[in-house]
């Protein structure tokens, strides 16, 4: 199961500036001629993460994920989720849900038979959320930074 190991509030006070080491999106496939009509994001051809990363900062917390539940969904045990919880959770997003005291990261899937906890690993049991149980969602993932090395 994917649990959360860490909650971390996302501080914009500074802007979050890395240099684009490619000036353009770099293609997996097939090199793009675009790159000759690239224009930067700033003059100074930097890129704000937090411009592209948190759209609500007062609302938007980082979370480290432990856990393999959620691979299938590209999510793996100590990446990190920009979560909002301003947004109302809908049909097939990724949530951090509290199901009885205890916190989870599913995928939300709302049935006429009820609600569910989809795990995006096979290995993982589905969560189907009896009426009896306590079911909050804490908040909606939005990006998944995942960790190559």
């Amino acid at each position: 199961m994917s649990h959360i190991s860490n909650i971390y509030t996302a501080d914009c006070r500074e802007p979050i500036q890395h240099p684009l080491l490619a000036p353009v999106s770099v293609a997996a496939g097939y090199p793009s001629p675009a790159q000759d009509y690239f224009s930067p994001d700033s003059p100074d051809g930097r890129i704000n993460l937090n411009d592209h990363l948190i759209h609500d900062a007062t609302s938007t917390y980082v979370i480290r994920v432990s856990g393999h539940s959620m691979e299938g969904a590209g999510i793996s045990d100590g990446d990190e989720l920009i979560v909002n919880r301003a947004l109302e959770p809908r049909d097939g997003n990724v949530i951090v849900a509290v199901l009885d005291g205890e916190l989870t990261i599913k995928r939300l899937r709302i049935t006429a038979t009820g609600v569910v906890l989809q795990a995006e690993n096979p290995e993982y049991p589905d969560i189907k959320v009896s009426t009896l149980a306590s079911l909050q969602c804490w908040g909606v993932a939005e990006t998944a930074i995942h960790h190559l090395l």
